[in-house]
């Protein structure tokens, strides 16, 4: 599975009424802590199809950003059942973004 690209338009299906917990993945392409990141969400996305992963990209989806209080990036959030129940910020080895998710 891949990571689902998420706006304002989708964010309500595909985050807040998801029926599986999900990863969300503030991102910029400009951000190089981002791109180490990348290629662990795709991995973890593939792996863990328990998961949804999605990706918001900040300068697309500013509004989406300011809602989760984002104010560096990547900023990862683990979202179940419409709730926030773990986040950290940084670039975070894939065993402790698996962790966020238990």
């Amino acid at each position: 599975m891949n990571a689902v690209k998420v706006t304002k338009d989708n964010f309500d299906q595909e985050i807040m009424k998801s029926d599986r917990p999900v990863l969300v993945d503030f991102w910029a392409s400009w951000c190089g802590p981002c791109r180490t990141v990348l290629p662990i969400m795709d991995e973890i996305a593939r792996e863990h199809p328990e998961y949804k992963v999605a990706k918001i990209n900040v300068d697309e989806e500013p509004d989406l950003a300011a809602s989760f209080r984002v104010m560096s990036i990547p900023s990862l959030f683990a979202v179940k059942n419409g709730k926030v129940v773990a986040q950290s910020v940084g670039a975070q080895p894939k065993a402790r973004i698996l962790e966020m998710m238990k």
